[in-house]
């Protein structure tokens, strides 16, 4: 599995970043445009959705459950101080997919608790893409987890985020994580769509070990 956080650089904007991914083969986009106003985020959450649905690729807002049934989306991604998962189920119901942010083992069995349907779990290394990055867990956080996660019989799938190049994806996908997350890495490629394929061809090739 590979998600698609949106970003943005001095070549592309959120929706040119994700038309690139999904050219690239990703068919899970997140849309994450922090503090930016409603209007907005709704208006790219309008052409991504579009996009997605032309790809059939899975559309997932970042922090807004409020406006996940108005952007037509599959669901939401909410971070450690947005609103609870447990809270979002009760505006969402079942059919919506609701995926929150770990660091912790503590945190994933709360958010395994809550109903959330994934995690993304990080980050793997200092990244610029996010704001109060919380403590850096590398491969080592990662078994971790994933190994008090089998203690404790929690089967969430669990996905990797954080400054994750594709020369890591080896070592990540070793941990035993379910797949990663990428942001960065593919917008600042010399060609988005050609990294985003490594990615996907790398990621599958672990998998399938």
């Amino acid at each position: 599995m590979i998600q698609f956080i949106t970003h943005t650089n001095d070549r592309y904007d959120y929706v040119e970043g994700a038309r690139l991914a999904l050219a690239g083969g990703c068919r899970w986009i997140q849309l994450r445009m922090k503090d930016a106003p409603k209007d907005t985020f709704m208006a790219a959450a309008t052409a991504i959705g579009q996009l997605c649905k032309t790809c059939h690729a899975t559309f997932i807002l970042d922090d807004h459950a409020e406006w996940v049934q108005e952007a037509g989306a599959d669901g939401v991604h909410l971070g450690k101080n947005d609103m609870p998962v447990s809270e979002a189920r009760k505006l969402l119901g079942s059919r919506y997919v609701i995926g929150g942010t770990a660091n912790t083992f503590d945190d994933v069995e709360r958010l395994y608790r809550d109903g959330a349907d994934y995690i993304g779990c990080g980050p793997f290394r200092f990244t610029t893409t996010k704001q109060k990055l919380s403590p850096i867990l590398g491969a080592d956080g990662y078994r971790r987890i994933v190994s008090q996660m089998k203690l404790h019989h929690i089967t969430i799938p669990i996905v990797a985020i954080g400054g994750i190049l594709s020369s890591d994806i080896p070592d990540v996908m070793a941990t035993g994580v379910s797949g990663i997350a990428v942001s960065g890495a593919i917008l600042n490629a010399d060609s988005p769509v050609e990294e985003m394929q490594r990615f996907i061809r790398l990621t599958e090739k672990e998998i399938a070990k």
